[in-house]
């Protein structure tokens, strides 16, 4: 504000200053309110200033510039949509000014549904008679046999052979190659780079052979998509948040080992400034960890061999020979390690096993559910609602401090369990490591009455001390950087709370940014009672563990938000659970089983048979039967529910709504075609839960907001189909087809 309150106090004349003084100031009191309203108004005043742009509006404000601009298929997305349509905006000139080219239709694909795309001429790729005087080099029938990372891009968006023409209708996605047909090819999943994670041994002890991921599964690696910095440039394959390919990576690798044999600068690509994978290692225990260079990672295909040799894994050698391009002897260069970026795999030569293995790279997942590296600010805001008084950390890369830095998540547990009921605790997990330790028995959690602790995947950043010496930095409780990180709880957890079950404040336990593989048990202490438990952006891996709370929590409300989570079992005595946009996978069992507690459930998917008192549910799936004891009350909607499934009234839920006006010959056939399908229904795939192309669009639009049922309903991922398909038209030259086609 222009004027402070005391500024503006000061404006009076000092007689009526002298007698409200005598008053008790409520003269003064009220100028303070007053000029707290002139500071809002003029806050706003400037914030309207500011909703003039498309670059500084406020998200309500960008359909209304778009509507000056008379831009079409700005269909709302909700408040928590994935992204914003102000790109598609902002470029709308730039798309005019090139309206017709390929390379505007991949611009607006992008902007409109936020995914990555690739726009494909397919006439450029029809088998032709050509003539002498305009030779298509580019253009061969036959591919050459010799160019083995061109054969393995047929039939991608990236392929360069040519095809016999195709007459189907590319809009429906069925046919491709043919003069007025172009594919714009997109990529919904996500590519999420977790950096300095610890890579499981294969072996125990360790023999030189590790998975990338953590838990010991071949996880398929993700590119790290670079940035197109041009519109008029169109995507490559190392562009978009694709698979990663071993032939690629390979040729780039070789390539940089020759030019270092012949003394040239190698070339950037998958390996520049922002690498797709990276190994760190420790040779021996008390050195450093240094990272190995690109030039000392060889690409190899390490699946078990069909012939089984003693190493189990085929192991690279430890050098190989170049020729310099001048001439001279052939060069030695080291090689330090083996990586399969297809399987997710590491190997070492052989007899060779550093004594600690960091690795970073990227997997994919349909969107920001579970334990992941992306940016979780908002949840972790409003799990703190208190002031926090008290933080440590834990790490294995930040030195250890006593009382405030620990290298075990136990040691960080048993000094909260030292402070005093009332407590507002934070114990944040600082790196992407694996911590392989049981949190129970004497090292369980213990939350005492009035007390909040939150354990957190989170950077402590340090900070300057205000008037300390150049130099000196604190770490402040409460300052948080929940992102970039996915730490691993190797173990099961535990936790129980002090209070009495008679108490009017019992402890709260927050989870956030955690992958746990391992059981989360809420214990019933004597005489003990937890007031909530919050999972939020967690992954407790399905076959591994879940939830199990036990009796005396007669008060514990539970709460699971955008995870991923084994069964979830309760005791009589617990008295709440609400599980939101999440997966929760029996792994062959129940999912639920809460048989005595109310239970509210809003956009899940539950792999399994649901068991619950009574309930209120929206927009989810049920693979397994929904078998509630207190039917007359609670509602069920938008829902898939299967055949056997005892329920409250329900209400346009499937297959129901299918069957209400069908023949009773074909409610058979309705039933058969409405059962979900997923792409893949094990956890650690890269489509975990994800709805397969092939499902019935009451399910994959069939929610209430017309997105999809289930836990990635979130993501709208129909509406952002359906905008981009009502902005192509405006952008097609005439005569010309478009068709979209899901690469993931």
């Amino acid at each position: 504000m222009s004027l402070t309150a005391e500024q503006l106090y000061e404006l009076l004349p000092a007689i009526y200053r002298i007698r409200d003084l005598e008053e008790g100031e409520p003269l003064k009191a009220l100028v303070a309110v007053i000029a707290g309203q002139a500071a809002v108004m003029e806050a706003d005043i400037a914030r309207l200033y500011e909703n003039w742009f498309i670059e500084t509006c406020d998200e309500w404000v960008v359909p209304y510039i778009g509507d000056l601009l008379e831009v079409r298929g700005l269909h709302p997305l909700g408040p928590d949509a994935p992204f914003s349509q102000r790109a598609m905006v902002a470029n709308t000139l730039r798309y005019r000014r090139r309206k017709g080219t390929a390379t505007v239709l991949e611009q607006l694909a992008h902007d409109t549904t936020g995914w990555k795309a690739r726009a494909v001429e397919f006439f450029e790729l029809l088998e032709t008679t050509q003539h002498d005087n305009h030779v298509r080099l580019d253009n061969v029938r036959t591919p050459d046999l010799r160019l083995t990372n061109q054969l393995e891009l047929i039939d991608t968006p990236f392929n360069v052979a040519a095809h016999t023409a195709d007459v189907r209708s590319i809009k429906p996605g069925r046919g491709r190659y043919n003069i007025p047909n172009i594919g714009l090819f997109i990529w919904r999943l996500q590519s999420y780079f977790v950096s300095r994670s610890s890579p499981r041994a294969e072996a125990s002890p360790a023999d030189g052979r590790y998975t990338f991921s953590p838990l010991r599964q071949d996880q398929p690696l993700f590119n790290r998509p670079q940035t197109e910095t041009e519109i008029t440039h169109l995507a490559e394959e190392i562009h978009v948040p694709g698979l990663l390919r071993r032939r690629p990576l390979y040729d780039e690798l070789e390539t940089r080992r020759q030019a270092l044999v012949d003394g040239v600068a190698p070339v950037a690509g998958y390996f520049g400034s922002q690498p797709v994978l990276q190994v760190f290692v420790r040779d021996n225990v008390g050195d450093p960890v240094v990272e190995i260079a690109p030039e000392a990672i060889l690409i190899c295909n390490l699946s078990d061999p069909p012939v089984p040799v003693p190493d189990v894994w085929l192991r690279p050698p430890a050098s190989k020979l170049y020729q310099p391009s001048a001439g001279g002897p052939k060069q030695s260069r080291t090689i330090k390690v083996a990586a399969d970026p297809v399987l997710g795999r590491l190997a070492f030569p052989k007899g060779v096993t550093p004594a600690e293995v960091r690795v970073s790279y990227a997997y994919g997942f349909s969107g920001d559910l579970g334990g992941g590296p992306y940016n979780r600010r908002q949840s972790v805001t409003e799990i703190l609602t208190r002031k926090v008084t008290w933080q440590v950390g834990v790490s294995k890369e930040v030195t250890p401090a006593p009382g405030e830095i620990f290298d075990k998540v136990a040691d960080a547990v048993a000094e909260w369990n030292l402070q005093p009921a009332g407590t507002v605790g934070v114990i944040a997990i600082m790196d992407s490591a694996t911590y392989e330790e049981n949190l129970t028995g004497a090292n369980r959690i213990k939350i005492p009455e009035g007390s909040q602790l939150l354990i957190v995947a989170a950077g402590w950043p340090e900070v300057p001390v205000p008037g300390g010496l150049p130099g000196q930095k604190e770490r402040i409780p409460g300052q948080l950087e929940p992102d970039e990180r996915r730490p691993h709880i190797l173990g099961n957890v535990a936790a129980s709370g002090t209070a009495a079950a008679t108490s009017q404040t019992p402890g709260t336990l927050g989870l956030n940014g955690l992958l746990i593989e391992g059981m989360l048990t809420i214990e019933g202490a004597l005489n003990g009672n937890l007031g909530s438990l919050n999972v939020t952006h967690c992954t407790l891996v399905p076959d591994k563990g879940g939830v199990s709370v036990e009796s005396k929590n007669n008060q514990l409300k539970l709460t699971v938000t955008r995870s991923i989570c084994g069964p979830i079992v309760l005791s009589k005595s617990v008295p709440f659970l609400r599980v939101e946009d999440s997966i929760v996978d029996g792994a062959g069992a129940e999912a639920i089983s809460a048989s005595s507690t109310p239970v509210e459930i809003e956009k899940v998917t539950a792999f399994g048979p649901t068991h619950a008192l009574k309930v209120e549910a929206g927009n989810s799936i049920f693979t397994g039967n929904l078998t509630v004891v207190r039917r007359q009350t609670g509602c069920v909607r938008f829902s898939y529910l299967p055949d056997g499934s005892k329920t409250p009234r329900r209400f346009r839920c499937q297959p129901d709504l299918a069957l209400e006006d069908a023949k009773p010959a074909d409610k058979s056939t309705i039933k058969a075609r409405l059962v979900p399908s997923f792409t893949s229904e094990l956890y650690g795939n890269y489509v975990y839960a994800q709805l397969s192309r092939t499902c019935a669009v009451e399910i994959t639009a069939g929610a209430d907001d017309g997105s999809e049922m289930g836990a990635f309903s979130f993501l709208r991922q129909p509406q952002r189909v359906s905008n981009l398909e009502t902005s192509l038209n405006e952008y097609l030259r005439f005569g010309l087809e478009a068709g979209i086609i899901v690469v993931t």
